[in-house]
């Protein structure tokens, strides 16, 4: 079983207290607490018999979860037929695009004869574009 502990500066967040006046608690004994290193600690129950009351938990965060993927992709030897054709399947998948908002970018130089493509978007949108990639690419 641990013990909650908290911090001279949680402990005055909690109270809206000046961190300096919740040091001077532990000081003077007013507030129990135990050194550790160079901080202080305060348990839960020490906290709750200066208070006279029990803590109340802080509520609870809920976090949604959200995937980015930023691809660069660099094609060479590209003619300006395949680089057209893969144009357009870019525009294609990203209006099709389930998950969040998919952008791309292709730029091609036809001196070169090199593309460059640069996806952010979701995972699952991203994978299956990239996923159709080859089947363009391919003679």
């Amino acid at each position: 079983m641990t013990k909650q502990l908290y911090s001279t500066e949680e402990v005055a967040e909690q109270l809206g207290l000046h961190v300096r006046t919740v040091r001077g608690y532990v000081r003077d004994g007013r507030l129990k607490a135990v050194r550790i290193g160079k901080q202080y600690r305060i348990t839960r129950e020490d906290l709750e018999a200066f208070l006279g009351a029990p803590v109340e938990d802080p509520p609870e965060v809920r976090r949604h979860r959200h995937v980015e993927v930023s691809s660069v992709v660099e094609i060479t030897a590209v003619s300006p037929t395949t680089a057209h054709r893969v144009s357009t399947l870019l525009t294609a998948m990203r209006n099709q695009a389930a998950d969040q908002p998919l952008r791309v970018q292709a730029v091609y130089d036809e001196e070169r004869a090199q593309m460059k493509i640069m996806i952010f978007g979701g995972l699952t949108d991203t994978t299956q574009l990239l996923e159709y990639l080859p089947a363009v690419l391919e003679p």
